[in-house]
């Protein structure tokens, strides 16, 4: 099982983004169980799970984990293809955000935009690198940090800018052959509070 896997065909979207589903997918991402196992858990019948299970796994969110005779019956039982799963923007292609658009460093939608893509392209470089059973190259940082004042965020940005602007004009190298571009993304936002998960109506 996957940590975490994009969903960019609308299709799946559509499918994931279903309640009863969506709670099913919740479900099998703890641990296989069969049609029977989920129905008791959600309050539904068998036969309306086996019907969203089959949904789910025609779109690659679950699959098959084992198979188990009892009596004349052969129990399957199905888990999560992923332990989480997120939408791509590509799911939406015609109405998906262009940071290219609107470019304000400032601004918290255009953040959004640039966060959408990342979403997009290393989703589908994540499927490319599966289908060429080839590792992907990527690197993340994560952190917080707690300003003062608004003029230390400000000071900090702006450091940040310089530093990251010298990084790139030192080791960019437009006419190397054999070179791969990159993508760099740095985002500062305020920091979310936690909020208690809903409870899923059944």
């Amino acid at each position: 099982m996957l940590d975490v896997t994009v969903i960019e065909d609308p299709e799946a979207a559509a499918v994931s983004l279903d309640p009863v589903r969506a709670r099913l997918l919740a479900e099998l991402a703890g641990a296989p169980a069969s049609a029977a196992m989920l129905a008791g858990r959600v309050g539904l019948p068998r036969q309306k799970v086996n019907y969203h299970l089959k949904a789910l796994e025609r779109h690659g969110l679950v699959e098959l984990a084992d198979e188990r005779r009892k009596g004349n019956v052969t129990e399957r039982l199905m888990r999560a293809t992923a332990a989480s799963y997120v939408i791509s923007p590509a799911a939406l292609s015609a109405v998906q955000p262009d940071p290219d658009r609107f470019r304000d460093q400032l601004s918290a939608r255009w953040l959004l935009a640039l966060g959408a893509r990342l979403v997009r392209d290393v989703g589908m470089l994540i499927t490319g690198a599966a289908k060429a059973r080839k590792r992907l190259a990527t690197y993340a940082l994560d952190g917080e940090v707690r300003f003062a004042s608004a003029a230390d965020r400000a000071a900090f940005v702006q450091e940040l800018t310089a530093g990251v602007s010298a990084l790139i004009r030192k080791y960019d190298a437009p006419d190397a052959e054999g070179g791969r571009d990159h993508r760099i993304v740095v985002g500062v936002h305020p920091t979310v509070k936690d909020r208690p998960t809903p409870e899923l109506e059944q």
